[in-house]
């Protein structure tokens, strides 16, 4: 097998401000894995939170194609899965160019080789009504994205909140939930909360009939954020406390949801572990994404089906997407039935190998 990358800038539509930044763009990594005539791609983003820069991405993606190598086959490759000391979004992408490969290399898609029994009964493809994130910005602003937003048909909005003045968070979600009055509405301080303040704020985002809310504490203490969950009027769901297995078996039955995202548990299979961990406990799963292209969220869509709250709108807030696939700008993202992922790099003159 051969391994090979390459960088792009992905620049956002607009700024996305949240509790602790502001982000206009970041870097993609591409991997492509080649056997037999046939191409397998995976994409890594950077994220100054998890500490992944470019020269990182880089090298540690270049490292682990050279490690594949060893394999005479992606499936080998695959059933091994080898991670090294890497970090996870490196192993997701890895893992995510294998499954492509490996489901054009059988004719399935990636949900199938993911699930032995569905392969054998040809399901629908997976689906689900994802959130569309408004990030901190004035109320007036808010309320004409979330119309947009509801005119589009998006059923789901998340707000990020942790504005300096609380009150300005409580006047965009009245602005919102007035501007899309039929919308499932989540919010996300991001941590930007103690535990004092989320007592006092929570009853008021339950009273304005917000679903649910992401990550209210700052990270770093689970047990202050499982006890904020016995007290709250409104579901709670971990996120920055929730990376690894680890963190999740910890948390399981304890909060009333888990935002599992692949650049940071390492994968799909990784997924599907911590989702079984939670079946049955009264935690829930959500999916949920960082910033990226359709191919970086494609893997996630693959198993949208499993969760109960879909947040995989990063390839929707950029200016433009460099690959198709996976749908959504109706609020809905969609699998399909092609092998692999399914996905296509938006190129003039160039197609994929399939």
């Amino acid at each position: 097998m051969k391994a090979t990358l390459r960088t792009v800038r992905l620049a956002l539509a607009e700024p996305l401000r949240i509790s602790r930044s502001t982000m206009a763009a970041r870097d993609a990594v591409w991997l492509t894995v080649e056997h037999e005539g046939l191409s397998g791609h995976g994409e890594a983003v950077t994220s100054v939170y998890y500490g992944l820069n470019t020269a990182d991405l880089e090298r540690q993606l270049y490292g682990a194609g050279m490690d594949l190598g060893r394999f005479g086959d992606p499936e080998s490759a695959l059933r091994e899965r080898p991670t090294g000391d890497r970090p996870p979004a490196v192993t997701a992408a890895v893992e995510a160019a294998l499954l492509d490969l490996c489901g054009k290399r059988s004719g399935l898609p990636v949900h199938r080789l993911l699930d032995a029994k569905s392969a054998r009964t040809s399901p629908s493809t997976p689906s689900a009504r994802t959130a569309r994130t408004i990030g901190i910005v004035p109320a007036e602003r808010a309320a004409a994205q979330a119309r947009s937003l509801a005119d589009s048909g998006f059923t789901v909005i998340k707000v990020k909140a942790g504005a300096p003045d609380p009150e300005d968070d409580l006047t965009r979600i009245r602005a919102i939930a007035s501007a899309a009055p039929r919308a499932r509405l989540l919010l996300d301080p991001n941590g930007a909360w103690t535990s004092a303040q989320a007592l006092q704020l929570l009853p008021r985002y339950a009273e304005l009939g917000v679903e649910a809310v992401e990550q209210p504490l700052a990270p770093g203490d689970p047990e202050a954020l499982a006890r904020l969950t016995e007290r709250s009027p409104l579901p709670l769901i971990a996120d920055e406390d929730a990376v690894t297995y680890e963190d999740v078996s910890r948390l399981a039955g304890r909060v009333h949801g888990v935002n599992v995202k692949l650049a940071k548990c390492g994968g799909p299979y990784a997924a599907l572990r911590i989702a079984e961990l939670i079946e049955g406990s009264g935690t829930e799963l959500m999916l949920g994404c960082l910033t990226a292209s359709t191919l970086g969220l494609a893997p996630a869509v693959h198993l949208a089906d499993r969760a109960r709250w879909a947040d995989l709108d990063g390839h929707l807030l950029l200016a433009e997407d460099p690959w198709s696939g996976i749908g959504g700008a109706d609020g809905v993202v969609r699998a399909n039935g092609l092998p692999g992922l399914g996905v296509r790099e938006r190129r003039v003159g160039r197609e994929d190998a399939a």
